[in-house]
């Protein structure tokens, strides 16, 4: 078994909030990040395949073709958008890197799968310090 990593950027826009709490709930819960104005981060995604290498190419996946993927069912949806308001497959979720990283790997596994490979793991990197890493269920 060989793993084999794409990374792509985007920036977007959130707020981390419960609709059931009142701002000032929400913001001894959350901090600065519960601002209903919103506030942005440029993240950077990395996903993880893994798979054999194809003797008759000498890889694993073409990435070329995982490239397009990861473009067009995830950064075209979420780049420069509100991932609270924008995201069809971030609806009814809590804005965190967590739950970010979750829908996206809930977006693309079908689609890896597709490809003849299996999805390791969605990693996504919202500041400098902050990560987080989803290997599935």
């Amino acid at each position: 078994m060989i793993y084999l990593t794409r990374r792509e950027r985007f920036s977007a826009a959130h707020r981390l909030y419960n609709p059931a709490l009142s701002d000032e709930e929400n913001f001894e819960l959350y901090g600065p990040c519960s601002n209903p104005n919103w506030h942005g981060h440029n993240y950077v995604l990395w996903v993880t395949i893994k798979g054999k290498v194809n003797p008759g190419t000498g890889y694993v996946v073409d990435l070329k073709k995982l490239s397009r993927l990861i473009r067009e069912e995830v950064i075209d949806k979420i780049d420069h958008k509100n991932l609270n308001v924008e995201v069809d497959f971030l609806k009814e979720k809590y804005i965190s890197t967590e739950n970010l990283a979750m829908g996206i790997w809930e977006q693309l596994d079908p689609h890896v799968k597709a490809l003849g490979v299996e999805l390791h793991s969605v990693r996504i990197q919202e500041t400098e310090n902050n990560f987080a890493e989803y290997f599935g269920k």
